[in-house]
């Protein structure tokens, strides 16, 4: 109530305010810390350090690599620049052969009752070989001989003992080669009689299979796989007791060396 000078009286309206109650259930924190017992707990991601890590294994990687194909292609030089040098110093050449003759003294193919085909045989053959360095020599281990015919049926066989062959230097190598009683595959004695009905001859080669080293001076190389293949000889079949003499006219030797590596022999 307010008194006016002119002794007048003014009442003044009473405003009431009403505050709604917080309620109880209700907080202040805005965030929730309810616990949730399938939320997956929180774990630093550390993906920038391994990041790192396998970038250095990378790089380490790719340095040993690198200094491997480096080192590799050093050794290849190398070789190649010895392997020029001994070539310039030695000037080596592969050994010749040829065949100097072949005699056939037996030849027999026999059929038994119980038509089994057996072959016997006797051949007397004389090859030669040359050593033409003028600074290395050859060191041969013994030698294996075979004749075959042209299908590849073994004909007879022999072996000669070891020797050396000095340089400039040319050996004689005789042996006979035989088989006393073969077996023969059906397949093969037709083709075989075949053969042995020609004008010519029988066609046939002579196959060597043998080791050698090689020495220059006081070094030596590792024992090396060497076969020699005849081509080119006719054999006549003998008629009797008489030996007959094969044509070795148009006979040609080449020696390959079979280096192995692994399971293959090239």
């Amino acid at each position: 109530m307010e008194i006016k000078p002119n002794g007048t009286t003014t009442t003044k309206p009473t405003t009431t305010t009403t505050m709604n109650p917080t309620p109880k259930n209700q907080t202040n924190n805005p965030k929730s810390h309810t616990y949730n017992p399938n939320r997956i707990p929180y774990r630093p991601n550390h993906r920038h350090k391994r990041h790192g890590r396998s970038c250095n294994c990378r790089r380490f990687f790719c340095r040993c690599c690198c200094w491997t194909i480096l080192v590799i292609f050093i050794i290849l030089v190398l070789v190649a620049i010895a392997g020029a040098i001994f070539y310039l110093l030695y000037r080596p050449q592969l050994p010749s052969f040829s065949i100097s003759s072949l005699k056939i003294s037996q030849f027999n193919l026999t059929t038994s009752p119980d038509d089994t085909t057996r072959l016997a045989t006797k051949f007397n053959v004389t090859l030669s070989t040359k050593n033409k360095n003028k600074k290395l020599i050859y060191t041969y281990d013994p030698i294996a001989l075979k004749a075959e015919s042209t299908n590849q049926i073994e004909l007879a066989n022999g072996d000669f003992p070891r020797f050396t062959s000095a340089p400039n230097n040319v050996t004689i190598i005789h042996s006979t080669l035989s088989i006393v009683s073969q077996v023969l595959d059906v397949d093969y004695i037709s083709s075989l009689k075949s053969d042995m009905k020609r004008n010519s001859g029988m066609p046939m080669r002579i196959l060597l299979d043998t080791k050698v080293v090689v020495q220059m001076n006081k070094l030596k190389t590792n024992k090396v796989r060497i076969r020699v293949t005849c081509d080119g000889i006719n054999g006549p079949i003998p008629k009797g007791k008489n030996p007959s003499l094969a044509s070795i006219t148009t006979a040609k030797c080449k020696a390959d060396l079979r280096i192995k590596i692994l399971r293959w022999t090239f």
